[in-house]
């Protein structure tokens, strides 16, 4: 099927808006209208919400004449749902290969990863994330090491909550790794610090090993300490979606969009904003500036993403304070390994630190942060150091949750 991307990968707006053509979805009178201007531009078009694409896809998004049922069938598409995390869960539609050409074309807009991957269309991985988001396995039943093992990839984990994981069973999942000899971990950045860990505790490196992605939810700089220095390999991260598929790499402290998948909006000109995407590589479910639910910011060298809209938090002032400007308060405060801010109604908080050696009160610390935290809330903020922060539903890790009145 054609797409909006044209044989030399030039991302052509205007053949996006195209692929509407004859797609239920867009047959509503608010969209008809805006796409009959004579030369519409995305701007004059209304968005996406999360909400309309839940309860119209996958079969209001494919165009007339195809069914779904029988693309199913004839193995041309693939079915995922979406964690559900920002949101109740989103079911997907896809070409077979689609979701590994779009992750390729990301990653190689970094200048170290097109390198290493050369003309290769895929390097070796071992990956460790929530079960629900590997799309091979179930946190409640146990897999063979041949039943998650695809193509390049080994999926190790097979728990929600790493931090319930024994000794042993981590020593398993290291042995996995060394034998299989990745060139990259696939990480989660909660699991995959907590992975980090185990391996420094027991002075594990696996040679092998040349770069950590990370995806799947916000990388704090916590996670990030920790892996760099347990591995001493570059952790670079991945943004992107089920419903759009992967669309910045880290690069240089910014995040590059890949111009062959996406356009990319941000509904302020400067500052922060909410992202909106066009995507042009997936015609069974064309979407035109959907909300994907994150705040982010322009830059001259790219973006920076600022994690959730309903993670954000509010100052006192009324100021919202996104994920990212409150994980700056941990750049150089060691000791942590994951942390939640929940702040409540009357805008005081609580702050939930889980420390890298058990038992570990992190008095410095929750000195350090209660103080910090609290000037930039405007507000009270009190903390504990804690053994456990479970997941939401979804299996993901939330750093900063704003707790309903």
């Amino acid at each position: 099927m054609p797409t909006a991307v044209s044989p030399d990968g030039t991302a052509c707006p205007q053949t996006a808006i195209k692929q509407t053509v004859a797609v239920p979805f867009y047959a509503t009178t608010e969209w008809q209208a805006a796409l009959a201007l004579p030369s519409p531009h995305l701007t004059d078009l209304p968005r996406i919400t999360k909400s309309q694409l839940r309860e119209h896809s996958p079969e209001g998004f494919l165009p007339d004449g195809m069914d779904f049922k029988s693309l199913l069938a004839s193995g041309l598409i693939e079915e995922e749902s979406t964690s559900g995390t920002s949101g109740a869960s989103v079911r997907v539609v896809f070409g077979k290969n689609w979701w590994a050409e779009q992750e390729r074309r990301a990653l190689v807009r970094n200048p170290f990863l097109a390198e290493l991957f050369g003309t290769r269309p895929s390097l070796q991985r071992a990956v460790l994330t929530t079960p629900g988001c590997s799309g091979v396995s179930c946190y409640n039943r146990w897999l063979s090491l041949e039943q998650r093992t695809m193509g390049d990839s080994l999926f190790v984990n097979q728990s929600r909550i790493p931090f319930t994981l024994g000794e042993e069973k981590l020593a398993g999942m290291t042995k996995e790794v060394a034998d299989w000899a990745p060139t990259f971990l696939d990480v989660d950045p909660v699991h995959g610090a907590w992975f980090a860990l185990h391996c420094e505790r027991h002075g594990l490196r696996f040679p092998s090993l040349r770069f950590i992605l990370t995806s799947y939810e916000y990388t704090s700089v916590v996670h990030r300490a920790i892996m760099e220095r347990v591995f001493g390999v570059p952790v670079i991260n991945l943004y992107g979606s089920s419903e759009t598929g992967h669309l910045l790499v880290e690069h240089g402290g910014a995040m590059i969009p890949s111009q062959e998948t996406a356009i990319l909006e941000s509904t302020s000109a400067e500052g922060l904003g909410e992202l909106l995407v066009t995507t042009f590589t997936n015609p069974y479910l064309p979407l035109l500036r959907y909300e994907i639910g994150d705040f982010v910011e322009r830059s001259p060298d790219g973006y920076r993403v600022h994690g959730r809209k309903r993670d954000a938090l509010r100052g006192a002032d009324g100021r919202l304070l996104t994920t990212r400007m409150i994980d700056q308060a941990f750049v150089g405060v060691s000791g942590i390994a994951h942390y939640q801010l929940r702040q409540k109604a009357d805008g005081t908080a609580h702050l939930f630190l889980l420390p890298e050696a058990e038992g570990d009160s992190l008095t410095k610390a929750q000195a350090k942060l209660t103080n910090e935290l609290g000037h930039l809330l405007g507000a009270t903020v009190t903390a504990e150091s804690i053994s456990l922060i479970a997941p939401e539903d979804s299996g993901k890790f939330r750093l900063t949750v704003r707790e309903a009145a």
